[in-house]
């Protein structure tokens, strides 16, 4: 269940962050090169490097998110503390972490789109919205089915961030599939059990990536 819920807020969120970048800098400018290095920092740093940048900006008193929420009124909560909000701040974390990887892969499917299908929807009298809608979109099917599916495998396989942060709480609220399986294989030494439920994850990223590849072949038929 947990799983499942990350996965339903991570993959959604990481599509739409690393689309939304790269539309930003899909442009010849000098400085581009420079965001597009700055935003890629994050995928090769250390996932322990990472928890410790977020859990210093989660912390409930003096965290730079909460007291960015008091600029506005708002009492911030104290995330990686209480079970409603923990998995979320997890899900902020990975997608901070992981959107720039993404973000090249759309940047690489957005430089080849064909320019004359924005001069001609141009001519035709489309707005920025419209273009963006009937032609980048579709111009970038196979490009989200393959972040999709990595998203969806990627969330599958998340350990490292509910390790660092949480240890799995608070209240069992952030222990995902594969943090189970550790601590069922190196915590209660239960290597039968653990060998058992990692078939089983293998099973259901098999399906997923196989459901993706479906309809990705249906898509560009």
């Amino acid at each position: 269940r947990n799983t499942a819920y990350y996965t339903v807020l991570y993959v959604p969120a990481g599509l739409v962050v690393a689309l939304g970048t790269a539309l930003l800098l899909n442009r010849r400018h000098r400085a581009v090169r420079l965001f597009r290095t700055l935003f890629y920092i994050p995928v090769v740093a250390s996932t322990v490097a990472t928890a410790t940048i977020w859990f210093w900006m989660l912390n409930p008193q003096n965290g730079l998110l909460n007291v960015a929420l008091s600029w506005f009124g708002i009492d911030g909560p104290a995330w990686l503390y209480e079970s409603q909000w923990a998995m979320i701040a997890i899900v902020m974390m990975s997608v901070w972490a992981g959107f720039g990887a993404n973000m090249i892969i759309f940047l690489g499917g957005l430089q080849g789109v064909p320019g004359e299908l924005y001069e001609a929807a141009r001519l035709d009298g489309a707005n920025a919205w419209q273009q963006f809608r009937y032609v980048t979109l579709p111009s970038l099917t196979r490009t989200t089915f393959l972040v999709s599916t990595l998203l969806i495998i990627g969330a599958f396989q998340v350990f490292d961030q509910a390790y660092v942060l949480t240890k799995g709480g608070p209240g069992n609220s952030t222990v995902t599939m594969v943090y189970y399986i550790y601590n069922k294989g190196f915590g209660a030494l239960e290597m039968g059990y653990a060998s058992a439920l990692s078939f089983v994850l293998f099973l259901i990223i098999l399906v997923f990536s196989l459901l993706n590849a479906k309809l990705n072949n249906r898509k560009g038929a």
